[in-house]
């Protein structure tokens, strides 16, 4: 789930058909953005401008610090964030192009 998708192969759904790796693709991003928990600690992330550290965010979605590991465990996993262990912690961002195919292919107006 890994993979990322090539930005110029989504365009926006009125122009054309989405390939079936596309389509893969973008289902898996859904999919993991589909949680709200998931897509608030996503959210987070991606407002922060030099990332957030894991430790940070687990009071701010209220949930317990395994529950929020899991979450960022499958946003990693699904390849919208980067992560990098910075002494005792681990700090995400979000990828740099981990929504441009989603963003693209909604944008048809």
């Amino acid at each position: 789930m890994n993979a990322t998708v090539e930005t110029a192969c989504c365009p926006p759904l009125t122009q054309s058909a989405l390939s079936e790796p596309a389509a893969t693709r973008l289902a898996e991003v859904f999919a993991v953005l589909a949680d709200p928990v998931r897509l608030r600690l996503f959210s987070l992330i991606a407002s922060a401008p030099g990332g957030t550290c894991a430790c940070d965010v687990v009071e701010l979605v209220n949930r317990s610090q395994p529950t929020v590991s899991h979450h960022l465990k499958v946003l990693h996993e699904g390849g919208l964030v980067t992560r990098e262990r910075r002494g005792r912690w681990i700090w995400y961002q979000a990828h740099p192009a981990a929504l441009a195919d989603a963003a693209s292919l909604l944008d048809c107006c």
